[in-house]
């Protein structure tokens, strides 16, 4: 047997076997990452997509939710004669701790902090902002004129600027502030013709100014660096804010919550509120994560031009030629700072596509294949 494989004929066989497989290895690898090379392009373009596809969506999502709480709060605080803004806050995010407990029971929502590093001085303090600069903004709508709670909202916009200045070293671009600039002013004059306002609303309205600011930046801040989700921040948080609500109720809101006729339909339509406020702070909170706090309040000035020229445009109301060019020089500054944030983005994309496909490093099985068929030609050339 032993001189049977020792044979010159059969040791040529078994090399060129040798060979072959040599050969098959080196070609599964090429094929390997070839395969490897396409995927991690899909992947990449994927993950382009999903860089502006995101932000675009948390807005649009948060957008279509705010113009319809709005209208839903009006005829709560309004027709119906609910006057409790801040037990109505209260009453919202219950709604909105009921449905995540019922996400958790169902094991959608995860409670566990993705960073160790957030100190739950962090989460009060987001809690506790949270309480102030939602129950307060009801309050304002409140007492105020719809025209009047936008003015207030103009001022939250240089305190997030600033604050960011200050905390975090951020410094906005020239072409930026000029963008947000005409934004303000545009709002400014699209909403002039509507500045009814109360002594105590105003009040309000300014005090709600720096929660506000600092409400956004935390929310952004936590989810963009700390790896928060939407769901799990306002799980952690949403206790501690009921419990400041239940502070302010006292001070904030009329007696006669008892008395109040909870009808079929009152009840209803605070139910629906309620529901739209958890939607509310959920979109709010992924867009927060999505873009930044800036962007958040562009976002809110571009709910008043809409509804302004949309009550224009469908409805024949008539606001007025001054506020409608105002609401038109807002979108267009809108326009060009939606334009300034997206032209990295873009950029980004177009620099990562020119880059060479990545090419997967042969392994060594592959290289002693390769050594090994090296080796057994050259013995069969001698």
């Amino acid at each position: 047997m032993f001189n049977f494989l020792s044979r010159k004929n059969v040791r040529k066989i078994l090399k060129r076997k040798d060979s072959d497989a040599g050969d098959s290895g080196k070609a599964l690898e090429e094929l390997r990452a070839s395969v490897f090379s396409k995927l991690r392009s899909f992947g990449s373009s994927k993950r382009q997509h999903k860089l502006l596809l995101a932000p675009t969506v948390a807005l649009t999502f948060n957008f279509v939710v705010s113009v319809s709480i709005i209208l839903i709060n009006k005829l709560v605080l309004g027709k119906i004669g609910f006057n409790y803004p801040i037990f109505l806050t209260f009453i919202h995010y219950v709604c909105s701790w009921l449905l995540m407990a019922i996400l958790k029971a169902l094991a959608f929502l995860s409670t566990s902090p993705p960073s160790k590093s957030t100190k739950y001085s962090s989460l009060t303090a987001l809690g506790i902002v949270m309480s102030l600069s939602t129950g307060l903004a009801n309050v304002s709508l409140k007492y105020n004129s719809v025209g009047f709670y936008q003015m207030a909202k103009i001022a939250v916009t240089p305190t997030i600027v600033l604050a960011e200045l200050m905390l975090f070293r951020r410094i906005v671009s020239f072409r930026k502030v000029l963008a947000l600039t005409i934004v303000s002013i545009g709002v400014a004059v699209a909403t002039v013709t509507d500045l009814q306002f109360h002594f105590f609303g105003a009040c309000v309205a300014v005090a709600w100014i720096i929660p506000s600011a600092v409400n956004k930046i935390m929310w952004s801040n936590l989810q963009q660096q700390d790896n928060w989700t939407a769901l799990a921040l306002m799980w952690k948080t949403t206790p501690i804010t009921l419990f400041f609500l239940v502070a302010l109720m006292p001070w904030l809101d009329p007696p006669g919550i008892l008395s109040y006729n909870w009808s079929l339909y009152n009840s209803t339509i605070i139910g629906i509120s309620a529901v739209l406020g958890f939607f509310l702070q959920w979109s709010g909170a992924l867009a927060l994560g999505a873009t930044s706090a800036t962007t958040h309040v562009v976002l809110g000035q571009f709910k008043t031009c809409a509804i302004l020229l949309g009550g224009f445009f469908l409805f024949s109301s008539n606001p007025g030629t001054i506020s409608i060019c105002g609401a038109i020089t807002a979108l267009v500054g809108m326009s060009f700072y939606t334009w300034l944030n997206l032209n990295p983005q873009q950029q980004l994309m177009k620099a990562t596509s020119r880059q060479p496909q990545y090419i997967l490093p042969k392994s060594k099985l592959s290289k002693e294949n390769a050594d090994s068929h090296e080796r057994n030609h050259g013995e069969e050339s001698v």
